[in-house]
């Protein structure tokens, strides 16, 4: 007896089709909350990685938190 006729047989196919449909769903969630976001903070958003400043609370990196 081969460990694919075991596996096989266990009956677990379901597993890759929840995981599949999971991941479509929270695709689909993020994209659409991402398109409706109005411009304005896209843009924001955008130019956030290139930011030289503090934004949100969050420091900058350059040994300026406690």
């Amino acid at each position: 007896m081969r460990l694919s006729d075991v596996m096989g047989g266990a009956g677990l196919a379901i597993f890759p089709e929840i995981a599949l449909v999971l991941f479509l769903v929270v695709f689909a969630l993020v994209s659409l909350r991402t398109v409706r976001q109005p411009r304005a903070t896209r843009e924001d958003l955008a130019r956030l990685p290139l930011a030289d400043d503090a934004v949100g609370g969050v420091h900058s990196g350059k040994g300026d938190c406690p």
